[in-house]
């Protein structure tokens, strides 16, 4: 990951000298449990970068770790040449965005976020002047003598923005900072999160267990499973090329059915499954399945095609469930390889669960080969 040291240009935005973080082969126990797995990762200068995965799976450790609130049991993180593994927090120069926000009530705006700048000691005219700054930077320009509980949701996680920026960090860290917030009020902020980063040169590395959350901002990602990571990449990347049923699960909706290989060449394999051989793509490109292998496929619920006439990799089957979303409707329809999940975006028609077979088919683009079978 990189971080930065940073000052405030003359239109407000900060400037920074960021320098690559490296985090080599870091395991963390607690006990006899291994939160962390001997993990390594490099984020670049100026990304926003995601760490996402079930609960449990060492996302919030990692992220810890890089804070200097975790030692790791071994393996080392690096700001730039530096060594920080076993360096105390304050000395990183990092800050945090919690998902409790943690503000203090009793004070206001303004104290709320002067606070770590009052602890180093700051001229309370620098205090005062950096605070106004960051007030503007989080679009809450003159709020800074309001009280906390006079702050909606959404404003109070501005408020915690704002008071981890105006130490001016090296970088940023955010633990799953909008959970608490209402639907519309995510959504609204993360383009607000984005922005500030974005528009202040900033690297931020952000903690989140919400799939649509990491699609929509993240600039790459790493997918955490048992203290190891399971791919990284940008989330188009994992999206349309997973590497395992794992990730492919957990990156938005999929259908995995079970087969065997028949044949595997440039790319593209035959699979035999229940419904009879279905061709895909290897995801891979270091992986080339041999006849026999057993493979999982996986199927996005918006790449199956809901029609009477055949297509290419013809499923039969019959709708057993539907739930109408507007501007979409979610199928479920039983086959012999099991239930699969279709979405149709903007349907022309509208299909009763009970009628008459019908036939899905998907391009073999849009089927991934993957290793292992799930069944």
């Amino acid at each position: 990951m990189a971080c930065f040291r940073g000052v405030l240009r003359d239109d407000g935005a900060l400037e920074s000298h960021m320098e690559t973080i490296r985090v080599e082969s870091v395991v963390k126990s607690f006990g006899l449990t291994r939160a962390l797995d001997g993990i390594s990762v490099q984020i670049e200068a100026g990304e926003l970068f995601f760490l996402l995965g079930a609960s449990g799976c060492g996302k919030t450790t990692l992220l810890r770790c890089i804070a200097g609130l975790e030692t790791p049991t071994s393996g080392s993180i690096f700001f730039g040449a530096n060594d920080v593994t076993r360096m105390p927090p304050h000395k990183r120069e990092t800050a945090m965005v919690f998902q409790s926000y943690a503000l203090w009530p009793h004070l206001t705006v303004g104290q709320n976020i002067a606070f770590g700048l009052e602890e180093r000691r700051v001229p309370k005219p620098e205090i005062k002047r950096r605070v106004e700054e960051v007030l503007e930077m989080v679009q809450l320009p003159g709020f800074g003598n309001r009280s906390i509980d006079q702050m909606s949701g959404g404003q109070q996680q501005r408020v915690s923005l704002a008071r981890a920026l105006v130490v001016r960090p090296r970088c940023i860290l955010l633990d799953e900072p909008l959970s608490n917030l209402d639907a519309q009020l995510r959504v609204e902020m993360r383009r607000e999160i984005r922005r500030i980063v974005k528009e202040n040169h900033l690297t931020g590395i952000y903690v989140t267990h919400d799939q649509e959350e990491a699609l929509a901002m993240a600039d790459r990602m790493a997918i955490l499973d048992a203290g190891n990571i399971g791919q990284i990449g940008t989330p188009e990347e994992i999206y349309r090329n997973p590497r395992s049923a794992y990730v492919a699960n957990f990156i938005g909706e999929t259908n995995l059915i079970s087969g065997e290989v028949i044949d595997a060449r440039n790319g593209k394999a035959t699979v035999q499954t229940a419904v009879g051989s279905l061709s895909g793509r290897v995801s891979d490109s270091d992986w080339s399945p041999s006849a026999g292998t057993k493979v999982t496929l996986s199927i996005r619920p918006e790449a199956w095609l809901l029609h009477k006439e055949a297509g290419e990799n013809p499923v039969l089957g019959k709708i057993a469930d539907r739930t109408y979303l507007g501007q979409r409707i979610q199928y479920w329809i039983e086959t012999a390889a099991g239930r699969q999940q279709v979405i149709e975006m903007n349907p022309r028609v509208i299909h009763a669960p009970g009628e008459e077979t019908l036939t899905l088919h998907a391009r073999h683009e849009d089927v991934v080969v993957l290793k292992g079978d799930v069944s």
